[in-house]
């Protein structure tokens, strides 16, 4: 039947609630307590979560750092990644991972940050023996560059593929699912970017609600948040609106949680926002919650570590004083 009762609904309402206060089910943790707090105590599962970002902006920074610490924040969860990987060469994604774990710079790391400087043989065991644990987490990476149509099979074999059976029924494994842009995604034969985009998210609410699933897809923003205009101190155009995220319309409509990364720094704000922010280093990220089904929108601040490869949490920089008369 293509409908249920509201009964039926009601009923499946009440066991999740009680399940959740039984922690017999919870939430995808992330590194970040406040935007933990921000969706419910993390990501749910059968969710799609969308960040978005210029280039530089962090976006890819995050999701790697969800997905690294994902196994140690979330124990006994019995999870699995997928990741489609479309845009970054494999083992520049690991010597990242490296540089994160070793808090050595990526050209460090390269033997490239001096002439005279190579890299110590100790910090190459450090990451020996960093991937020999890693390498047991089950994460599973697809660099292959696939149109939504296959986007949707090569998740539908991998979920099926990683299910157990038991009294008859068949459960799926819990999974986070990665995609480094969603512009990567091909284009289907006469198919427009929007039209693929359109899939994209017609593709994902499907699979969300078939599947354990929480998906973390990353999107650029439109230019225009580069515009002059919007990069004048203290104006509300200096935050990040719905209508910045690339390809809203038809992505919006089908994402649960929206996060737009902003970095003032890269557009010379000092100043941010009506608030007045002050904004005195270019590591600086603020976090729009441009849309949360399940809370209010906000800003969370962070501090990146670009050398580093990490993201942390900061408090709330101070306000500029509005000069009075």
């Amino acid at each position: 039947m293509k409908w249920k009762s509201h009964a039926e609904h009601y009923k499946e309402a009440l066991v999740y609630m009680r399940k959740r206060q039984q922690k017999k089910i919870t939430s995808y943790k992330l590194p970040w307590p406040k935007l933990n707090n921000a969706a419910i105590d993390g990501l749910e599962y059968h969710s799609i979560t969308i960040i978005a970002a210029r280039p530089g902006g962090g976006k890819t920074l995050m999701k790697d750092q969800i997905v690294r610490e994902g196994f140690v924040l979330n124990r006994g969860q019995n999870i699995r990644v997928l990741e489609f990987q479309l845009e970054m060469v494999g083992k520049n994604s690991k010597i990242r991972e490296f540089s994160a774990v070793t808090k050595k710079t990526y050209k460090y790391l390269c033997s490239a940050e001096s002439e005279n400087i190579q890299i110590d043989d100790n910090i190459i065991e450090q990451c020996t023996q960093h991937a020999q644990v890693a390498s047991k987490y089950p994460i599973d990476i697809i660099d292959t560059p696939v149109t939504a149509k296959e986007f949707k099979e090569e998740i539908h074999e991998y979920m099926k593929e990683n299910s157990t059976v038991i009294d008859g029924k068949t459960v799926y494994k819990k999974t986070i699912v990665t995609l480094d842009h969603s512009v990567l995604i091909k284009k289907g034969k006469n198919q427009s970017t929007m039209d693929m985009l359109n899939e994209l998210g017609e593709v994902c609410t499907e699979l969300k609600k078939l599947y354990p699933i929480a998906f973390i897809i990353l999107s650029q923003l439109n230019r225009d948040i580069n515009n002059p205009t919007r990069a004048e101190n203290g104006k509300y155009g200096n935050y990040i609106l719905e209508s910045d995220i690339f390809g809203a319309d038809a992505l919006l409509q089908h994402a649960d949680l929206v996060i737009g990364l902003d970095r003032p720094a890269l557009r010379h704000i000092t100043s941010y926002g009506p608030d007045r922010y002050i904004i005195d280093d270019d590591t600086v990220l603020i976090g729009h919650i441009i849309k949360t089904r399940t809370g209010d929108t906000r800003m969370s601040f962070f501090k990146a570590a670009y050398e580093h490869m990490r993201i942390d949490e900061m408090n709330t920089p101070p306000q500029e004083q509005l000069k009075t008369k």
